[in-house]
């Protein structure tokens, strides 16, 4: 049995999610079927790296999956993929890997961007936020920074969310002013699910001063979602790269 790990990149626009579900349109069945199809085995089954939620995108994004014989010609797999998925589905690598390793367990650093953009652009009103309103950047680093001292973001979890664990620790948070947009980037070993919308919807409401740095810190510390911010927009955000201790990527 050899394992793969397949590395993508998805639109989401069109999908709920990139996991499995009845009746609804998700990028794990899309890239199960295509497998299915070219490599012709039935017993494909996917594992990805994590969800992501309906309607975010994903500029990396890695599953993987069992064969019982070897892919001979893994650049040819590629091209075909590729010919066969939609344009919302990217097939970029296909790497053997050992029987033991995990595309979501074995992830050590994961990183989402959030992009937000103040004049308009219908060069990137798709993929970022529109935000007309002034924002006080500094004041959001300011808060950003706060989260790196804490490992519990409850507050930042979906009601509902059946979550072993609400501790997750992060290596990075700051905004960054690139060209027309401002770009969050946050990094951690893992994420609750809905987390990275509400921190961003949560630092939005600090860059209006509608609630101060120490404000932010006393959401964090309440575990309550209910006193943090609105989610922002899931078009906007981005899974943008999950690093493992045994992959150059």
């Amino acid at each position: 049995m050899q394992r793969y790990f397949i590395k993508i990149a998805y639109d989401g626009s069109d999908f709920f999610g990139w996991q499995t579900q009845p009746r609804e349109i998700n990028i794990q069945d899309s890239l199960t079927d295509a497998i299915v199809l070219i490599i012709k085995d039935n017993n494909v089954k996917l594992v990805g790296c994590g969800r992501t939620d309906t309607g975010v995108h994903a500029s990396c994004y890695y599953a993987h999956f069992d064969l019982v014989s070897p892919i001979s010609d893994i650049n040819k797999t590629i091209y075909k993929l590729n010919n066969y998925l939609s344009n919302s589905i990217a097939v970029k690598e296909i790497i053997e890997v050992s029987s033991e390793a995990h595309a979501r367990f074995d992830a050590d650093i994961r990183t989402y961007n959030y992009f937000v953009h103040q004049k308009k652009n219908p060069f990137l009103t798709k993929y970022s936020l529109l935000f007309l309103r002034d924002l006080d950047v500094e004041k959001m680093n300011i808060a950003a920074e706060k989260l790196l001292d804490h490992k519990d973001f409850s507050a930042f979890s979906k009601i509902g969310s059946e979550n072993k664990s609400s501790i997750c620790k992060l290596k990075e948070a700051k905004w960054k002013i690139a060209d027309d947009q401002l770009i969050f980037t946050i990094s951690a070993d893992r994420f609750l699910r809905n987390m990275v919308r509400a921190i961003v919807g949560t630092l939005l409401e600090v860059g209006l001063n509608k609630i101060s740095v120490d404000d932010f810190e006393s959401i964090i510390k309440s575990g309550s979602r209910q006193k943090a911010g609105a989610s922002a927009p899931a078009h906007a955000l981005f899974l943008s790269d999950i690093k493992y201790p045994f992959l150059n990527a």
